[in-house]
């Protein structure tokens, strides 16, 4: 790789956490407008969260302290997130990862390891024998604990994993038997939906079973509690059944039944797709688990990346088919994965491969950028819309923030090896070697 490459994506990850600190306000400590419009806004009621507020931050500086020191900006920036976040973790009520409790957790760490346990301490009040009750109202009226990964149980398990210490695995013992409970059999194993009893499941790894199952995998590990790692086996073998393993692949649909609402019934995404479905089968590499319904757990997780590959993405080959370059639902999420798989691999072909795919995420990132003297964004597509151009995003899942990382943990690892430190987070540490994890910011 030429360094010119290199220094193409460090100056645009760059440029693009220079737009983000723009965007910043202040009323009771930092917020950002989840999307810039130009039009007036006031802070939301998810200000603070890892998916679009604040929270997300920490990760971005993270990996942007990997390779070089904060600016003293940026420090006051991390001191008044860690202030704003420690005050309010102590009457939160919304336990979740992307949006709560389990969210701070992750901030807090990376912003300074040890804070974490105000938010930790808050989940344990919080806890029951279901698990955690979501604020969200899914129907008038309705709240209730949630199984899945980016608003339920699953993610709450894994910040507590990852936080480790007595409290965080209190946390992840109480919601691995609530999601037990939360299990629904099915002819070839168990599957769990987003909220029990819902008509609907969306079966990867954002809100579904392999999301859950991969909690249950992790934690069963750490834990030492080998039924949790069967439920998750029991999970993989329901994915399985309902998977198509056509072209040496593996996808799952991205809703049984089919919604109405999406264009695609196969998507390839973090959230929806292979991309975020691989970690179940590292995870359950991991816990010892050789093979699921006969197909050695390596062999699976290459198949999804095999189905990545092979879709055609980041081209926007029809309308609705790739018109997301973010985190949870685009290209920077699929990058960071390749980058995983990548730094994991024993086979040099494979990782070459995997690294190749990465950048050509990068230079799709590249080509795509909105620029001015403000710095970079990217603006995503709605084609159903009268104006299909959303307007930018500033956060870590939809926006700048996160793509910016991933195009900084890109150029590291092109510069620098496959050995390069990977900043860890909750809801993947697993997927790459203990040796090169890292959780610190300077």
């Amino acid at each position: 790789m030429q360094v010119p490459e290199v220094e193409t994506y460090r100056e645009l990850g760059e440029a693009a956490w220079s737009w983000v600190q723009g965007q910043l306000r202040d009323e009771d400590g930092p917020w950002l407008p989840e999307h810039v419009t130009g039009e007036p806004v006031t802070p939301s009621d998810d200000r603070d969260s890892l998916y679009a507020g604040i929270g997300g931050l920490a990760p971005t500086m993270a990996e942007i302290a990997q390779y070089r020191e904060l600016e003293p900006a940026e420090l006051s920036l991390q001191r008044a997130i860690l202030d704003r976040l420690s005050r309010q973790a102590g009457t939160r009520l919304e336990p979740s990862l992307y949006d709560g409790l389990a969210g701070d957790v992750t901030a807090l760490r990376m912003l300074a390891p040890g804070s974490e346990g105000v938010a930790l301490r808050r989940l344990l009040e919080l806890m029951t024998e279901a698990g955690w009750e979501s604020t969200y109202e899914l129907e008038p009226g309705v709240r209730q604990p949630m199984n899945d990964l980016v608003m339920g149980n699953a993610g709450v398990v894994l910040a507590g994993v990852w936080a480790g210490g007595a409290d965080g695995e209190s946390i992840a013992g109480t919601g691995c038997d609530a999601l037990l409970r939360g299990a629904e059999r099915t002819p070839a194993g168990l599957n769990w939906r987003m909220v029990p009893n819902s008509p609907d499941s969306g079966p990867n790894y954002s809100h579904g079973t392999a999301g859950v199952a991969s909690a249950l995998a992790v934690a069963g590990t750490v834990l030492h509690r080998p039924e949790l790692v069967d439920a998750a086996i029991e999970g993989a073998q329901h994915l399985l059944h309902i998977a198509s393993l056509a072209d040496d692949g593996l996808i799952i649909p991205h809703t049984i039944p089919p919604s109405r609402r999406e264009v695609e019934p196969v998507t390839y995404t973090w959230c929806h797709g292979p991309t975020g479905t691989s970690h179940l089968f590292v995870a359950l590499e991991r816990a010892g688990v050789g093979e699921v319904a006969g197909h050695p757990v390596g062999e699976l997780r290459r198949r999804c990346f095999n189905s990545i590959l092979g879709s055609g993405l980041p081209q926007r080959l029809r309308p609705g088919f790739w018109d997301n370059d973010g985190r949870c639902c685009g290209t920077a999420g699929v990058g960071d994965a390749l980058l995983d798989a990548a730094q994991d691999s024993a086979d040099p072909a494979w990782a070459e491969t995997l690294l190749d795919s990465a950048c050509t995420m990068g230079d799709a990132l590249v080509e795509r950028v909105v620029r001015d003297d403000d710095g970079a964004r990217w603006r995503f597509i709605e084609y159903r819309q009268e104006e299909p151009l959303l307007p930018p995003g500033t956060a870590w899942m939809q926006g700048a923030a996160g793509i910016a990382a991933f195009l900084l943990r890109l150029s590291r690892v092109l510069e620098g090896g496959l050995r390069m430190p990977v900043v860890d987070r909750p809801d993947e540490w697993w997927a790459v070697p203990a040796d090169v994890r890292t959780v610190h910011t300077a």
